[in-house]
């Protein structure tokens, strides 16, 4: 598609910036770890977003995951219409509310009762907070790498070793909640255990990404998952699983189905709003019994079960179907499989990893099975194969850290543009490397 105002994405983002933070809201929007001017998109249809200078794009970020059936499914599109005709916002229980409620736990059989929030960093915060009230605790393992939102109690990274309490790597945060979390190593659990050894009686949870996406994507090894399930029964901690990317997207029960392993607390977002603004956490009723009004741990939210969220969230899950992951996990497959050869063809370090419908290609020679070797990677690199792929009417995230997600509107014939696009990108970025 030929542009149709030249110059419109740079001069809103111009405009941006003298009233937002970096002129965005949210930071990885504004290509600061890729470079260049961030298109401003002004529609999107399917497998495509058309910017305000009438750039077409072939889009890989999806909203960042929730999209699997596409951007603007006709059918979702006048479920929502009608929705609107009947409010927008109520501020009261509705039967949306239960009947997305029963949906979800049909799909995720540990989901005994549900709360619906706004956000997965509401979900995040809001169920490390059961935890605590629950067990009597304070302190929390996270794991480095994986994000949970920005909660203060999950902006913190690793000290100088596995053993040691973390420190806040984001101002704002008080070093006396930062104390609180402790850090292990993704897929090490001898890391997790001499964490629980050090602080016994003292850990109220452990989160945990499933299937890691927000380091790249970083599939657990085998026997991650059911360790940590072991490790936090005997040390009568609870154990949360943060699926607000994977949840829906490993597959119709999450990874936690995809794996086989039982959370006491799983964490959704994303997905169960269709593209709305939504999150969830729910788990044991034993638990959620704890929370208010059915028991003395507080948390309320004005918008929380927003009718047009449900309505979304009720169609998206209803579309989902053993077709449709079958397809598009050959889509992954394709993907995965002609990212990999285009860079063995240029000569250029590159590994993919992948589940399903969502990867990551790092620019790296060693596998990526951890935060460590995740940032091991070569940004830069992505940055350049970046640039070119979205010159070359490709948008994939623009981050070296994050997943590329397929949707039931991706073709074989997306695939294949995508494909020749990493083609000519990566031949172009070996030639510079020669000069």
């Amino acid at each position: 598609m030929s542009p149709s105002r030249r110059g419109a994405s740079a001069t809103l983002f111009s405009r941006a910036k003298r009233i937002l933070p970096g002129g965005v809201d949210s930071p990885v929007r504004a290509f600061a770890a890729v470079g260049g001017t961030p298109p401003f998109i002004r529609r999107a249809r399917g497998a495509r977003l058309v910017d305000e200078d009438g750039r077409s794009y072939i889009d890989y970020v999806m909203s960042w995951g929730p999209l699997i059936h596409g951007h603007a499914p006709p059918r979702l599109t006048r479920a929502l219409a009608d929705a609107t005709s009947r409010g927008t916002s109520f501020g009261a229980p509705t039967a949306l509310e239960v009947d997305l409620g029963q949906a979800v736990r049909a799909l995720m059989p540990a989901v005994e009762r549900i709360r619906f929030v706004n956000s997965g960093t509401e979900a995040t915060m809001s169920a490390l907070r059961l935890a605590r009230a629950a067990t009597g605790r304070d302190r929390v393992i996270k794991f480095a790498g994986c994000y949970h939102g920005h909660g203060d109690a999950f902006l913190v990274q690793a000290g100088s070793g596995a053993t040691t309490l973390g420190v806040p790597n984001s101002p704002g945060v008080p070093k006396a909640v930062a104390a609180d979390t402790l850090v292990a190593r993704y897929n090490d659990l001898d890391s997790v255990a001499k964490l629980l050894r050090s602080h016994r009686r003292r850990v109220a949870a452990i989160i945990v990404e499933p299937l890691a996406g927000n380091m790249g994507v970083v599939p657990p090894i085998p026997g991650f998952l059911e360790g940590l399930r072991s490790l936090s029964t005997d040390h009568s901690a609870i154990l949360i699983f943060d699926e607000v990317i994977s949840g829906f997207r490993a597959g119709p029960g999450g990874a936690q189905e995809r794996y086989g392993v039982r959370p006491d607390l799983t964490c959704l977002g994303k997905i169960i709003g269709g593209g709305l603004p939504v999150g969830a956490y729910g788990g044991r009723r034993d638990l959620m019994n704890h929370v208010a009004p059915a028991g003395g741990m507080y948390q309320a939210g004005t918008l929380s079960g927003n009718p047009l969220a449900m309505t979304a969230g009720l169609w998206t899950l209803s579309q989902l179907s053993p077709a449709l992951y079958a397809r598009l996990a050959r889509l992954g497959t394709q993907l995965a499989e002609g990212l990999a050869d285009a860079a063995r063809t240029a000569g250029i370090d590159l590994q993919v990893n992948g589940h399903g419908s969502v990867l990551t290609p790092f620019f790296s020679k060693k596998p990526v099975r951890d935060y460590e070797s995740a940032t091991q990677a070569d940004a830069a690199s992505y940055a350049r194969f970046f640039r070119g792929m979205l010159a070359r009417g490709i948008y994939p995230p623009p981050s070296q850290f994050e997943g590329w997600f397929l949707s039931g509107a991706h073709t074989a014939r997306h695939v294949d543009e995508t494909i020749e696009a990493a083609r000519a990108t990566l031949r172009s970025m070996r030639r510079r490397a020669r000069r």
